[in-house]
């Protein structure tokens, strides 16, 4: 699938949003999350076969764990979130942590190209051979 005139493939993934607009301040209220988690369940209902999850920010990763919990799934001891951290679900899915690639955190350079692609790579191991 191609989408822009970047050069970049998406080759066998999805991208879900655990938020579907971008809230004041940039910071979801917890009820903004907790009303788009429905759209997210559906997104994943409809993709059996995720093996890797990669969460873009502690939002999206903490939407992920909500999601499984409301699934009657519950990841004990819960994961910490971190950026690079990966950690494998009961589920026998792989979750990792990545900084959200906001504005705010390229442009502080709490997040740069080079850790992106640390985590990406980390998901295309996990996904194994």
């Amino acid at each position: 699938m191609r989408g822009t005139d970047d050069g970049l493939v998406l080759t066998d993934a999805f991208i879900a949003a655990a938020v579907r607009c971008a809230p004041p301040d940039n910071k979801p209220t917890t009820t903004e999350v907790a009303n788009c988690l429905s759209h997210l369940d559906a997104e994943i209902a409809a993709l059996p076969r995720i093996r890797v999850v990669v969460a873009l920010g502690r939002i999206g990763f903490d939407a992920f764990l909500h999601l499984l919990k409301r699934r009657g799934i519950v990841v004990r001891p819960r994961p910490a979130f971190g950026h690079g951290f990966a950690h494998l679900l009961p589920t026998g899915q792989t979750l990792i942590g990545c900084y959200h690639p906001s504005r705010q955190n390229t442009n502080t350079g709490k997040l740069n190209a080079r850790m992106m692609d640390v985590v990406f790579r980390a998901a295309r191991r996990a996904l194994g051979p």
